[in-house]
């Protein structure tokens, strides 16, 4: 089953970072998990899920900046808010913490080999939900982030769009926080797409380029992980970093 999540987040962490990067909206991933975190970590406290308590802060944050933040300049300001909001209450709640160290070390760096079954099948039923819904939205959704005036005048349903969005990054950070942690998610749902925009342009070349260097780096990881004691996301981050550098000497090699 472990296999199973860790090709359904390289999959959602692929096609949500394609949107992601043509929404501009990375610093908001980095905010969602902010509050992702302190939502497992009080979680972690009170003896509940910490997946569910992790899905419960990504979509509290998720609808805050989707809700408030329709320009990009108000989304910044908001997800600027929510950072350290949501890294203080989850260190607070750390701290009150008296379980296991590497309990509180895996919320930050991710550490999926603690992931016990339940978990398990909370996160590949998160996985799910998010590539079903973004076979559904993908077309107007596609339109809409390329240009939402225009979507918008061709009666495109921008602004429900967006609330949908921001639920499915929700869930995605959520989700790809159990393998990277929450101060490293930008790795896997916005390193990948920023890589493949880089070689390409095609609506179609894209995303397929971006699953497979998120799933690179992913499977990449778990397996330099394996003779090691460190925890895998230091490998994909690094793993997910040379694929984007690879990527811009490419592009600068045929411009």
């Amino acid at each position: 089953m472990k296999k199973m999540l860790v090709a359904l987040l390289a999959l959602i962490g692929g096609l949500v970072g394609v949107f992601v990067m043509t929404r501009d909206m990375s610093f908001a991933v980095h905010g969602i998990s902010e509050l992702s975190f302190a939502g497992a970590a009080i979680a972690l406290l009170i003896g509940m899920n910490v997946v569910a308590g992790s899905v419960v802060g990504s979509l509290v944050a998720a609808l805050i900046v989707g809700l408030l933040g329709a320009r990009a300049k108000e989304r910044n300001s908001i997800v600027a808010v929510l950072m350290p909001a949501g890294l203080g209450i989850g260190i607070l709640a750390l701290s009150l913490y008296e379980g296991r160290a590497a309990n509180k070390f895996g919320l930050l760096t991710g550490q999926i080999v603690a992931v016990d079954d339940p978990q398990l099948v909370w996160l590949i039923a998160i996985c799910t939900l998010v590539l079903l819904t973004l076979a559904v939205v993908w077309r107007p959704l596609s339109f809409a982030s390329l240009d939402a005036e225009v979507a918008a005048a061709r009666g495109v349903p921008t602004r429900a769009l967006s609330i949908i969005f921001m639920l499915v990054l929700g869930l995605s950070v959520a989700a790809s926080i159990q393998v990277v942690g929450a101060l490293l998610v930008l790795s896997l749902l916005v390193t990948p797409a920023a890589a493949a925009l880089r070689v390409s342009s095609s609506q179609v070349l894209v995303p397929i380029l971006s699953v497979a260097f998120a799933l690179i780096a992913v499977l990449g990881g778990i397996l330099l992980a394996l003779g090691g004691g460190l925890p895998i996301s230091p490998y994909v981050t690094t793993i997910s970093f040379l694929i984007y550098l690879i990527c811009r000497l490419i592009e600068r090699v045929r411009r």
